[in-house]
């Protein structure tokens, strides 16, 4: 299964998101079941995390070690299975690059709270992507809320904070989330060898 996580400069919020992801599904990592990888729709190209957000990831139990930010392209949004943004707006540019991805793009915070709220609506299917547009189908739910992790960038060390606190949140919900997908899939591709 392969997640990308996508906000602006791909400096902050979505390392976060992907540093902390990866680490909740080290397992699944480890195994090659699951690649967490992360885009910027205006990437500061080449840069590490900003420091005030790798802070934030350290506090959090992670490292932003090697980490170097990257555009969001066509073809990387074309080979994810399920994308994240760190807003609406960045999801709406997203799908506007590649609309194919609508039914396996949300926020964070949007899909976080499809999984709470909707629980028992929804349904763990071994395709990873029909998986997707089950959950995808259920967002209007939440559509009122506040689905934005709010931009940290060049804001003080509270702002940061706030942000990352969001994000680590969200995954917290989402991690255990897509190890069942995983192991649905991998159990699907077993029975059927």
């Amino acid at each position: 299964m392969r997640i990308l996580i996508v906000c602006v400069g791909n400096v902050c919020r979505s390392p976060l998101a992907e540093r902390l992801l990866r680490r909740a599904l080290a397992d699944q990592v480890a195994a090659g079941l699951v690649e967490v990888t992360s885009a910027g729709t205006g990437a500061l190209d080449g840069r590490p995390m900003e420091p005030a957000a790798a802070a934030e990831l350290e506090r959090l139990g992670g490292s932003a070690e090697g980490f170097v930010a990257r555009p969001v392209t066509e073809a990387v949004l074309a080979g994810s299975d399920l994308v994240l943004t760190a807003t609406t707006d960045v999801r709406k540019q997203v799908v506007g690059l590649a609309p194919a991805v609508l039914h396996r793009t949300f926020t964070l915070k949007e899909l976080a709270l499809v999984v709470e709220q909707e629980a028992q609506h929804v349904q763990v299917l071994p395709d990873v992507r029909r998986a997707l547009r089950a959950l995808s189908a259920r967002r209007g739910a939440v559509a009122r809320n506040d689905l934005d992790v709010p931009d940290p960038m060049g804001r003080d060390a509270e702002r940061h904070r706030e942000a990352a606190d969001q994000v680590a949140a969200a995954v917290a919900v989402l991690a255990p989330l897509v190890a069942v997908l995983v192991e649905e899939q991998r159990a699907a591709r077993a029975a059927d060898a």
